[in-house]
């Protein structure tokens, strides 16, 4: 099944449905040689200084990339939501990249995570700079980034973000580095600072917006090194220096904290959707190998236990979907709230963490049976199957691991409420005796002493996850 194919199943008319066959064409015509050509012979490097040894930090891309990674910005990955607020059109469009090339919906992803607090959060200057830039349709849109980690760690960026942004006029001056930079080649990027003066902790940290290159032409920051992956090879990722580099504050630095974790949601959300997607391919090449493998006399696709298999991951991949789509619907919901926000928000808020984590580790798990599956033809990269796992291993990893979407969703219990709002969302198309058994686990988990709640917490997030999704893909999916 095409991915259009499936996202006309569960939406009936996808939204920029015209968009979207062009897009499928592009890739089954030009885009799938290039993107396999880059993953296996692709490496960029790095040349930091030119033949006078100026620093110039260029980023020497394999040929064919500029114009795999622009086509989706082409057809409106990041131009529909900040000029129609399409969130639909653009998720839709992702999850078509995604199944053909999961790493390259990373570029996609943050530079839209760019440019939403950019449009929300940014001075009228700013916008008017900026914005238009990357909602270009001519193959030369800018790109953006969200870079928040620094070498201690990222997930809790109040103890390792040491970067330091100096007041200078209507801007600031940032010092410190960036440990995991991805699209580290972006014009812009979106940055966690601590303004000189905040207070430590998470509480003290604001956004900021980064240029990679001055009025002048010069560069506003240099790249220290670009590094070498497992996977996701269709982004370029780096290591930033920041010496008096000059920064933009986005909205208020009093509730920096929150703009951060806003621009880290939406990637979130777009995870789950590439992880759905990724799902899919890894079941398509199942089934596509299953039936021409010929076992004990029979189609591998009939055997009884591949059979199940089969059937299994059919629902696990409209229970991710499903998953992945109701957060993308809140968001296109919720988007433009700021602080303090709504309940809807933090409802939200938990959806998504469910989906994050969900979605994420269901597609590694599907990447995995889908080497499987192929014996071991799987192993070799000839045949691409191993790719597939490649690409899905960072996705329970990124944005946040695994371990900290099960603590956010916690505490969006614990301190919102969320889980009430979760089940009354969901109340109208779940079995009533269903919704009131989770009601009584979770309000008594959440009666047991806070260091027992997080050490069990495998025991409560996974199955509710798994339920929410079911519930979800039963109720069928929702247009945004």
């Amino acid at each position: 099944m095409t991915p259009l194919a499936y996202l006309q199943q569960r939406l009936g008319t996808p939204p920029c449905e015209d968009a979207l066959a062009e897009y499928q064409q592009w890739w089954e015509t030009t885009g799938r040689a290039l993107s396999e050509t880059i993953d296996r012979w692709g490496t960029p490097t790095l040349r930091q200084h030119d033949r006078h040894g100026a620093r110039v930090d260029e980023i020497i891309l394999p040929a064919g990339y500029i114009t795999l990674v622009q086509e989706g910005y082409r057809h409106g990955v990041v131009w529909r939501v900040i000029e129609e607020e399409d969130w639909a059109g653009s998720f839709t469009l992702g999850y078509l990249t995604a199944y053909y090339d999961a790493g390259l919906y990373c570029p996609h992803t943050v530079s839209l995570s760019t440019a939403v607090p950019l449009a929300k959060y940014g001075s009228p200057v700013l916008r008017e700079r900026y914005l238009p830039q990357m909602a270009r349709r001519d193959g030369a849109a800018w790109q953006g980034a969200t870079w928040m980690t620094e070498v201690g760690g990222g997930s809790d960026l109040g103890a390792h973000v040491q970067t330091v942004a100096v007041p200078d006029g209507d801007a600031y001056r940032l010092r410190g580095a960036k440990y995991f930079c991805s699209n580290v080649n972006a014009e812009l990027a979106v940055v966690a600072a601590r303004p000189q003066g905040a207070p430590g902790g998470v509480r003290g940290l604001a956004l900021f917006l980064v240029p990679r290159f001055l009025e002048d032409g010069s560069l506003n920051y240099t790249i220290r090194r670009i590094k070498d992956k497992i996977g996701t090879r269709a982004v370029v990722t780096g290591e930033v220096d920041f010496h008096e580099s000059v920064a933009y504050l986005l909205g208020s630095a009093e509730v920096g904290v929150y703009l951060i974790l806003e621009t880290l949601n939406i990637s979130r959300v777009a995870n789950s959707v590439g992880s759905a997607a990724l799902i899919q391919r890894a079941l398509d090449e199942a089934t596509a190998f299953a039936q021409r493998r010929i076992v004990f006399g029979k189609p591998l696709s009939e055997q009884p236990l591949m059979r199940t298999q089969l059937h299994r991951w059919r629902d696990t991949l409209d229970g991710a979907f499903a998953l992945a789509w109701e957060s993308a619907r809140l968001l296109a919901e919720v988007w433009a709230q700021t602080p303090p926000y709504s309940p809807r928000y933090h409802l939200f808020r938990l959806l998504t963490h469910l989906a994050k984590y969900w979605t994420a580790e269901q597609a590694a798990q599907a990447a995995k049976w889908c080497m499987e599956v192929h014996g071991g033809a799987g192993v070799l990269a000839e045949y691409g199957v191993e790719r597939l796992l490649r690409e899905a291993m960072v996705l329970p990893i990124w944005e946040g691991g695994s371990h900290r979407q099960m603590l956010d969703a916690l505490e969006a219990m614990q301190r919102r409420g969320a889980h009430t709002l979760l089940l009354e969302h969901l109340a109208p198309h779940a079995d009533p005796g269903e919704v009131h058994e989770w009601r009584t686990r979770i309000d008594a988990y959440l009666q047991q002493p806070a260091e027992a709640q997080e050490a069990e917490l495998e025991t409560l997030i996974p199955p509710l996850a798994a339920w929410v999704a079911r519930t979800l893909s039963q109720r069928g999916a929702r247009q945004v």
